[in-house]
């Protein structure tokens, strides 16, 4: 995949509040029963019930004591230099929009995949939607996938003549 997408969102001027706001409008508009933001220093969580789902956003959020919001950068280099405080509040404040947006964009693909029938809904949101126990199924089911693709070869994409 390539590099470039990482940098989605980089830059955005859209404050935290207005991507809250806009995500909740958006699931509003979809029909979405129920819808709880949360956020505390290291995470936000977005959930909402949706066709009789419950779904769970998880958003790791960047942390102000990273090296890239502390450290001038020299040459590519961290360097020993930090920033003034006000200078890293900003690159932090700046990098936690840019989550926000990332994650707006990514609900908003789920959806419009769903809307214009490429999957299914189950399909589209299944690694978040809550189980019975308080668990998503992305949670439980990771540990076995990891498991049952350890040192295994991938199959091709294309079965091959005899296949089918």
């Amino acid at each position: 995949m390539s590099g470039d997408r990482k940098d989605f969102a980089k830059g955005t001027k859209t404050d935290i509040a207005t991507s809250e706001a806009q995500i909740k409008k958006m699931l509003q508009k979809e029909g979405a029963d129920s819808i709880a933001i949360m956020e505390e220093r290291t995470r936000a969580v977005v959930a909402f019930q949706l066709r009789g789902r419950s779904i769970r956003f998880t958003l790791p959020l960047p942390q102000q004591d990273e090296p890239r919001f502390v450290y001038k950068v020299v040459f590519g280099r961290k360097g020993d230099t930090p920033w003034p405080v006000a200078t890293q509040r900003g690159l932090w404040v700046q990098a936690t929009r840019e989550r926000w947006r990332q994650l707006h964009l990514c609900i908003k693909a789920k959806l419009e995949s769903v809307a214009q029938n490429i999957e299914l809904f189950d399909d589209a949101f299944l690694s978040q939607i809550v189980t019975p126990d308080g668990q998503t199924i992305g949670e439980k089911v990771k540990p076995q996938m990891v498991e049952l693709m350890d040192g295994k070869p991938l199959r091709p994409l294309l079965p091959g003549p005899s296949e089918k």
